[in-house]
């Protein structure tokens, strides 16, 4: 595997060494509302370039990190599960190797091909979910391959009590009646995250965690197909995040960012910080 031409910045560790892998996933094909999501990994490589490799919040330094970037895949944007089949491929070679997987999106439907190579490997796998919606719906217009129902797909995988969700603020009724039945609900913020890392991390517990930025509040994030009134502010997004990089993380993803939607590219630059304070925290 050869690093990317355009690499996130300080993210130019050869693939031997590196402890970290990222990788794009440009695909969009179920959005619901605004497409342009797959134009968001290509988009946060190219505008890095505007950010320092050093975090003031966390006083570390890209540059110490061994993180491989090795660019977007070439995916069928006529089949969702083509798409995903190519995603996990991707997912369990790195896996294989030793490394843990970061995946950009694309949109959130992405994660579910990473998470069925992850969860092969860690049958007792978690999720912390960050987003504005539960994505919960068994089906969105008779498709069960949706962003809309990617969450409802992961509980195919992993069951009851194993999906933490945070910040939801967006769902249809059944939505939040399914939650209440079968998942971990946090709506609105991240009350009960510090608690649950605590018990996470001390239990060892393997966690995925999957940011979707409209978690974001659109004042702050208006450059995704879906924004939701009433999210975080990029503060708090950042310490739930150092939260989180408290557990087991065994991969991660980051999604969601449609850039052209934002001409000003203050979403771009606000995902850019997200990822680079994501991985300096693992």
């Amino acid at each position: 595997m050869r690093k990317n031409v355009e690499t996130f910045i300080g993210c130019d560790c050869d693939y031997a060494r590196a402890e970290t892998v990222l990788f794009g996933a440009p695909f969009d094909s179920t959005t619901s509302f605004r497409p342009g999501a797959r134009f968001g990994s290509a988009a946060m490589r190219h505008e890095s370039f505007g950010l320092e490799t050093y975090s003031p919040y966390q006083d570390r330094d890209l540059l110490d990190c061994r993180v491989f970037d090795s660019g977007d895949l070439e995916l069928c944007f006529g089949s969702a599960e083509s798409a995903l089949a190519d995603i996990e491929a991707r997912t369990e070679e790195i896996l294989s190797d030793g490394k843990r997987p970061v995946l950009l999106g694309g949109e959130h439907l992405v994660t579910l091909g990473a998470l069925r190579a992850v969860v092969r490997r860690h049958p007792g796998l978690h999720i912390i979910h960050f987003d504005a919606h539960a994505d919960l719906r068994d089906d969105y217009l008779g498709a069960q391959l949706s962003h809309a129902c990617v969450m409802r797909r992961a509980h195919d995988l992993l069951g009851d009590g194993r999906i933490h969700q945070f910040c939801i603020r967006s769902g249809d009724r059944e939505e939040f009646r399914f939650a209440k039945a079968h998942t971990d609900l946090h709506p609105f913020s991240f009350d009960g995250l510090e608690a649950l890392t605590q018990a996470l991390a001390a239990a060892k517990t393997p966690v995925y965690f999957t940011i979707d930025l409209d978690c974001l509040d659109p004042s702050a994030f208006p450059g995704t197909g879906t924004p939701e009134a009433g999210g975080v502010r990029f503060t708090e997004l950042l310490q739930a995040i150092l939260l989180v990089a408290r557990c087991n993380v065994v991969a991660a993803d980051v999604n969601e960012l449609a850039p052209m939607l934002d001409p000003s590219g203050v979403s771009t630059a606000t995902a850019c910080k997200v990822l680079r304070e994501l991985l300096l925290a693992l």
